[in-house]
């Protein structure tokens, strides 16, 4: 079985719950980042040990969270020795709105992957995209490069909206399915 970390923020708990979902269907362990940036004691080592790193990280004005970006850039030092090189890689994001600039998030997290060499998992689902699709279908934001799920601002944690619940759970197990298929 695959040693797979889902490493994330979360700002008001959506994004943690939205974790937890990808981290059951992959056979993950979670570790979150803190309000500060910085992950708990050993998660660098953590990391390190992964096959594949699923990144999660709300979705703030067309950008990850500032405590996500301090990870990032704290992963420069891993970047320079290329500790993360051919690594399996993957991400989602939560923001309010259907839309709310998700894409840029998933596109700063894949980018995050290739600097370290990293080689990325799409979604990998097909839209529910027809006229009697419903928020409680499977990829009904009809993502691709990674899994996109949207919590309204009013929201509690438990109202996301179950498709997108079903979709995180789905792209983990591809995580999974695929980090095994590559030796994992």
């Amino acid at each position: 079985m695959a040693n797979i970390v889902v490493v994330f923020h979360s700002g008001y708990g959506h994004t943690q719950r939205v974790a937890q979902f990808v981290a059951e269907g992959a056979g993950a362990s979670l570790l979150a980042i803190d309000a500060d940036g910085e992950l708990p004691e050993g998660g660098w080592e953590q990391l390190a040990a992964a096959d594949a790193i699923v990144m999660g990280a709300p979705t703030y004005m067309a950008g990850p969270s500032w405590q996500f970006k301090k990870f990032a850039d704290a992963s420069s030092k891993v970047w320079f020795s290329r500790g993360w090189q051919d690594k399996l890689f993957a991400g989602f994001t939560n923001s309010a709105s259907l839309n709310g600039d998700k894409g840029t998030t998933l596109a700063y997290l894949q980018t995050l992957a290739s600097q370290h060499g990293g080689l990325w998992i799409s979604l990998g689902q097909l839209p529910a995209n027809s006229k009697a699709a419903t928020r409680n279908h499977p990829n009904n934001l009809g993502g691709s490069v990674g899994l996109l799920v949207q919590s309204p601002s009013d929201a509690s944690v438990t109202e996301i909206p179950q498709g997108d619940l079903d979709t995180a759970r789905l792209f983990g197990e591809r995580v999974a399915a695929i980090a095994t298929r590559f030796g994992g």
